[in-house]
């Protein structure tokens, strides 16, 4: 019996979206995939239907670090039964903090930040009770880490993780039914590295050396969404995937809280 269940992920059209899209894929998931770049949409609907025949593949461009422009996209969404919810977009900045121009700086903080958690909390609100349904937002290690010439991107990262582990602890106290989970890859062979840097050439084994690949990504992916665990992390030392309950202090029911 076919599945009617859709899943979304947005950024899907390149790198860890698109692999993960095809993970979903593979579990008979049909998927709603999100990007601004029509072609490449296009390009992964037509592989998702050979890997699996069995799915309705729908696509949907739309610049996301335009929040008007992403609240309208949930509300057409609303028409399917939507069961996973993946927030993968995201953009970031290699260089001086300062030295950013302030339309990219603003970009990369209403996709990274503004978006993800209005899309969160929207699906949040209207999925809580729903038995089976996901939210998954992509962080990064450096969403732990304030790592040198990434501080913009940093810091949008450490919003993502603690927002998103903040979430899924309000909805575990109360017994909620959707599970709220986070992924932070370290480095990973994608088109990232190039726009962040801004350059037509990207040498991951000479900038990085050790990484994942985008597929290695997608699989720590469905562990993590195989488990009951709120956060998947990968370390920036050792790159081992980690399943964790928490990464983030979380002062709960600590004495020093606001008493109402």
């Amino acid at each position: 019996m076919k599945n009617k269940h859709y899943a979304v992920v947005t950024g899907a059209s390149s790198g860890i979206g698109r692999e993960i899209s095809i993970k979903l894929a593979e579990r008979g998931f049909n998927i709603i995939a999100v990007a601004r770049r029509d072609s490449l949409l296009n390009e992964l609907k037509v592989e998702l239907g050979k890997i699996n025949e069995g799915i309705e593949v729908v696509t949907k461009s739309c610049d996301l670090s335009i929040i008007d422009d992403a609240i309208s996209l949930y509300e057409e969404l609303k028409v399917f039964d939507i069961r996973v919810w993946v927030n993968n977009a995201g953009v970031g900045y290699y260089g001086k903090a300062f030295s950013q121009p302030i339309k990219d700086t603003k970009a990369l903080l209403n996709l990274n930040i503004n978006t993800l958690a209005i899309l969160s909390l929207m699906f949040v609100r209207d999925n809580q009770n729903i038995d089976g349904s996901q939210l998954i937002n992509v962080s990064s290690a450096g969403g732990y880490t304030i790592v040198p010439t990434a501080v913009t991107y940093c810091g949008s990262k450490f919003f993502v993780s603690s927002f998103t582990e903040g979430v899924a602890h309000e909805l575990l106290n109360l017994n909620a039914k959707i599970k709220v989970k986070l992924l932070a890859p370290a480095a990973t062979k994608t088109d990232f590295g190039r726009v962040a840097n801004g350059v037509e050439y990207y040498d991951y084994d000479k900038v990085f050396g050790t990484y994942h690949s985008s597929e290695e990504l997608a699989d720590f992916f469905i562990q993590l969404y195989d488990s009951n665990n709120v956060v998947g992390y990968v370390d920036r030392e050792s790159f081992s995937f980690k399943l964790l309950d928490n990464k983030m202090p979380y002062a709960n029911n600590n004495k020093f809280n606001q008493k109402i």
